[in-house]
């Protein structure tokens, strides 16, 4: 399985990270089963979030560690925190603590490699975070920082008091939902997609070398559903049906590997929870569209060439 390095640490990570948003629908034994085929798939990059199945999901990734010793040597884990649902963002510094305080005990583990702010917070006092992100690595509870959902000025604000250097930024994007790649193309038009709505984060993070993970890489909408195999999607289909026939692969593969063939490098943050699917998202890594079939699929959903 292909690495890249995160960000600009040292740190080699999987193309493929492991979504963990729904092992809460796993038995212990199968949560123990998957996490063990991923790892033998040569997938060490774990995502977590404290609001996953309001900390479950944690919890049951925590007891795999808890009855395998040695295992977690052999994994990076990424989590994140910042967002109370239904109520509010909270980047305060007493917070953020807290919240990797509690990941840490669920985890059964003494360190995140990898802690995310998982949503911008409008009431957010940088000198806070810098306090809390210092508290935290001084602690040896955190070794590296990044940030989820946020534009460059948020990043570039948070920067300019955290010592530490931001490895990753995690976004919303598919071949549906491609914003930050088509405001990019509809440069100094009228269209729908000339709408920067992201302050050109993906060539932000390019200059930065921050490493972009992508979650939500198979569904349309927020949330609504796939577009893999939808009726609302025929056209789309259609041509990601003909590619895969063509290279012999699942429509997962192909979806998948649309995404890896940008030259940003990004990660695909799973979200399935059968080591099958898992498979056909790591077999993208092996297949590079050529630039007529990236387009190809890029026009299917709809989008313009201007």
């Amino acid at each position: 399985m292909s690495k890249i390095r995160l960000g600009r640490s040292s740190m080699e990570v999987s193309r493929t990270a492991v979504g963990c948003m729904r092992m809460n629908a796993l038995t212990e034994s199968e949560a123990d089963r998957f996490v063990k085929g991923a790892l033998e798939m040569g997938l060490n990059f774990f995502d977590h979030a404290d609001i996953y199945g309001g900390g479950d999901c944690e919890s049951l990734f925590g007891k795999v560690l808890n009855d395998n010793p040695g295992l977690r040597e052999n994994m990076i884990i990424q989590s994140k925190a910042g967002i109370c649902p239904g109520v509010m963002y909270d980047n305060s510094k007493e917070h953020l603590i807290k919240a990797v305080d509690q990941m840490l005990q669920r985890l059964h583990t003494e360190y995140l490699d990898v802690f995310l702010i998982h949503r911008p917070d409008a009431l957010m006092e940088p000198e806070e975070v810098a306090e809390a992100f210092d508290a935290l690595q001084t602690a040896g509870k955190v070794r590296w920082f990044g940030v989820s959902n946020h534009k460059p000025m948020q990043i570039e604000l948070l920067s300019s008091y955290i010592r530490q250097e931001l490895l990753v930024d995690q976004l919303q994007l598919s071949i549906t939902n491609s914003n930050m790649v088509r405001n990019g193309m509809e440069v100094n038009m009228e269209t729908e997609g000339a709408v920067d709505r992201d302050g050109s984060v993906l060539d932000y993070c390019r200059l930065k070398g921050i490493t972009i993970q992508t979650w939500s890489p198979f569904q349309y909408g927020m949330f609504e559903g796939v577009f893999l195999g939808n009726s609302k999607f025929a056209a789309l289909n259609e041509v990601i049906d003909e590619i895969a026939g063509k290279y012999g692969v699942s429509n997962t593969t192909v979806a998948a590997a649309w995404i890896f063939r940008h030259p940003a490098k990004m990660q695909i943050l799973s979200g399935t929870m059968k080591l099958s699917r898992l498979q056909e998202i790591c077999r993208a890594e092996e297949l590079v569209l050529t630039r007529e079939e990236w387009y190809r699929i890029y026009l299917a959903a709809g989008h313009i060439l201007p």
